[in-house]
């Protein structure tokens, strides 16, 4: 495959880097190819016919300020590999821009599922399925007992104030994404900031803790967790939240964004906030405000990815269908916080 056959990646260049930096390695010419499901950075797996990795990069064209960091990213799943959250092994970071075009970084490919439909999660069964999503729950848990410092993540984050400088930060980037009217998200904004919660013990967190962004290996426990570009210390409910709002999300007719609630024995989103609340011991009491919260961080981020398509700055099936959903996330953020 050339480099014009897949935008974001040149396979050839890719193989006389690895040869250089881990010689042995590669024993044939790369073949790469994107795979899908993500919106944000780009992930293409990578083969010579007798191995296989796994390579991330940031998105084409337009990358907002701190997002997209490759070296964050390396650095907690690097961190973590040594601890009961599993995550792929990583071979090599680089941040030299010349060798692909932008920053990357090759880890192991992994075995395992992608669940990101009911249709999918279905042919599981019921008590697979109830399996799986519980188990999620329990891997986040996991994560947030991991010792920051033990893991040498004691300086990955700046906890205090955390989420002031959440809804700061998000604000920023919508304003650096924004070239229409949203109505209601300047509205959701300003609520979220009048209505802080106290945030419990920091913890690292993952920042867009969902189903599809883990495999499931065949044994229905969690292989991997992947996507970790949004990772940092700070608020753990912030992941509960984000999970909690993937759980209450109707599938919308045409979307590429899909949500496996329909599937049959799936765990209501509150049974898997009980199920974190009695593994944790944490208070989920304030719940509501972080639900609210990922659906304003996802109108935000959608909206990015709206703006990157409108440029024809996107690789991938389904953006074109990105921009109507963001109205959807408003009016839901808004709804959480009116009825908390």
């Amino acid at each position: 495959m050339s480099k014009d056959d897949l935008p974001g990646l040149d396979p050839e260049r890719l193989r006389a880097h690895l040869e250089r930096e881990l010689p042995g390695l590669v024993r044939g010419p790369l073949t790469a190819g994107l795979i899908e499901g993500g919106r944000s950075n780009l992930t293409y797996a990578v083969t010579d016919g007798v191995s296989r990795w796994v390579v991330r990069r940031p998105p084409l064209g337009h990358v907002l300020a701190t997002a997209h960091d490759m070296r964050r990213e390396h650095r907690v799943i690097s961190a973590l590999r040594d601890t009961p959250v599993p995550v792929p092994g990583v071979l090599l970071l680089c941040e030299d821009e010349d060798v692909i075009g932008a920053p990357f970084y090759v880890m192991e490919f992994v075995e395992g599922t992608p669940y990101r439909t009911a249709e999918q999660l279905t042919a599981l069964g019921p008590a697979r399925i109830r399996q799986v999503v519980l188990g999620l729950a329990d891997t986040l848990v996991a994560l947030h007992a991991v010792d920051p410092d033990a893991a040498g993540l004691g300086d990955f984050g700046r906890p205090e104030g955390f989420l002031e400088r959440q809804l700061r930060r998000w604000g920023k980037q919508l304003q650096a994404s924004r070239e229409r009217e949203l109505p209601g998200i300047d509205e959701l904004h300003r609520s979220l900031a009048t209505a802080l919660p106290h945030s419990p013990a920091p913890t690292v967190v993952h920042g867009d803790y969902r189903l599809d962004n883990v495999l499931i290996g065949a044994d229905d426990t969690v292989a991997a967790v992947l996507d970790w570009e949004m990772s940092t210390l700070g608020d753990p409910l912030t992941d509960l939240g984000l999970l909690v709002m993937y759980g209450e999300l109707e599938d919308v007719p045409g979307s590429p964004l899909t949500t496996t609630r329909g599937a049959p024995g799936h765990p209501a989103p509150a049974e898997i906030v009980e199920r974190y609340a009695a593994r944790s011991g944490r208070d989920v009491s304030a719940l509501p405000w972080y639900t609210a919260f990922a659906y304003f961080k996802l109108a935000v981020i959608l909206e990015g990815i709206h703006r990157r398509y409108t440029l024809g700055q996107t690789v991938g099936a389904g953006f074109d269908r990105i921009g109507p959903l963001v109205p959807l996330f408003i009016g839901n953020g808004l709804t959480t916080l009116q009825e908390a």
